[in-house]
């Protein structure tokens, strides 16, 4: 196995283990299908859950105090220069836009989405604020930066003031290990799980219920399609609920009842989700703004049959094998009586089309985009 001289910074793992963490995860299971070996720092926390996603790597734990969000940010700037000379590393990767400033000649920093420029509305004004401050300097100051679809360099290029250097794009990979097609006893493990019985349908959604998302816009779809045709498949939300307020007191006043038209399941273990995602008639993922859109491309690799829109990055994986609509409620529910009343070959191949691309999707050709920056 080859070292390079690279230190990833895995601090900015959530405590949910998704978003970035995926990202990160799947970068070193990536590298080490290249047979390249890097070292990581990791929150004590973290550290024998990565080192059990991809052992090739040499694990560093940061201080236990970096559990604080605050703290983690000061180490950053004061604490990882030293462990970044200490572990003789020429080049440090900073995978969630901050890094040390000061060791900026030496960093490579991913930039995941441009929508604190594009979209501020979807976000805090304190996130907004901290965000686009970070992503200009990177752009500015870092030895390179990366981010994960065309889409989003575009965008970062049109609102974020010119860079030092082109950003890379980097699509991301899917976990075939996790998603793929369901087998017949995992759609009855689930359904059984979740108070269905053998044979029910339902629409899926799976995501962090925040505004860009579109989830009101959703809701209200289904219902209107739920009451002029009662046998309309039941809509079932996966994921945390995020800052939309409106979306929440719409999931918290359906709760997770089975038999009833809208349930809100909350987060749903990984094994769980492909079978959330293949065994359903339709997932739908309304959402304005995606630096990537990797819930489409792991729908995709699950057998789902998927609607989505065309904004930003979500064509890039999509192409031709989904569904798009407007992220408004009529049109999310013209599409969905469509693809609701589509006979079983026509939605199978789109199925099966979709699968074939999501195959293209993989993290080692991630990570070799990555080494390639790193040199």
């Amino acid at each position: 196995m080859r070292a390079l001289p690279v230190l990833v910074d895995a601090t900015s793992v959530p405590p949910n283990r998704g978003g970035v963490a995926r990202y990160i995860a799947g970068l070193l299971v990536g590298l080490a299908e290249l047979d390249v070996r890097v070292d990581v720092v990791v929150k004590p926390g973290d550290l024998a859950w990565l080192r059990d996603t991809a052992p090739a790597h040499r694990y560093h734990p940061a201080p236990a105090w970096t559990s604080s969000r605050p703290l983690r940010l000061v180490w950053e700037q004061l604490g990882l220069p030293g462990l970044l000379r200490r572990v003789g590393a020429d080049v440090l990767h900073s995978p969630h836009y901050t890094f040390p400033l000061l060791h900026a000649a030496r960093t490579v920093v991913t930039l995941h989405d441009a929508t604190f420029f594009s979209d501020p509305g979807a976000h805090s004004s304190l996130k907004v604020r901290f965000f686009r401050t970070w992503t200009r300097i990177a752009r500015r100051a870092a030895r390179a930066t990366v981010a994960p679809s065309a889409a989003t360099v575009a965008e970062l290029d049109r609102l974020a003031g010119r860079p030092r250097r082109p950003t890379v794009v980097a699509h991301l990979g899917v976990d075939r290990g996790v998603f793929h097609p369901p087998t017949d006893a995992e759609l009855r493990a689930f359904r059984a799980a979740h108070g269905m019985s053998d044979g029910d349908d339902w629409i899926a959604f799976l995501g962090t219920v925040e505004p860009r998302k579109r989830v009101p816009a959703l809701v209200e779809a289904h219902a209107t399609l739920s009451a002029a045709d009662p046998s309309t498949p039941p809509l079932l939300v996966a994921g945390g609920l995020g800052w939309d307020d409106t979306a929440r007191t719409l999931l918290e006043a359906a709760g997770d009842h089975p038999g009833q038209p809208l349930r809100h399941l909350g987060y749903l273990p990984l094994d769980e989700l492909r079978a959330f995602l293949g065994g359903s008639r339709v997932v739908v993922y309304p959402s304005t703004a995606e630096g990537f859109g990797l819930p489409v491309l792991e729908a995709m690799a699950s057998g789902a049959d998927v609607l989505t829109t065309r904004r930003l990055a979500i064509p890039e994986v999509g192409g031709d094998t989904v569904t798009y609509t407007e992220p408004d409620a009529g049109p999310i529910r013209a599409a969905l009586t469509t693809m609701l009343a589509d006979d079983d070959a026509v939605r199978a191949d789109r199925v099966a089309r979709a699968g074939r691309r999501a195959a293209s999707f993989t993290w080692a050709a991630c990570a070799e985009r990555h080494v390639e920056v790193y040199a």
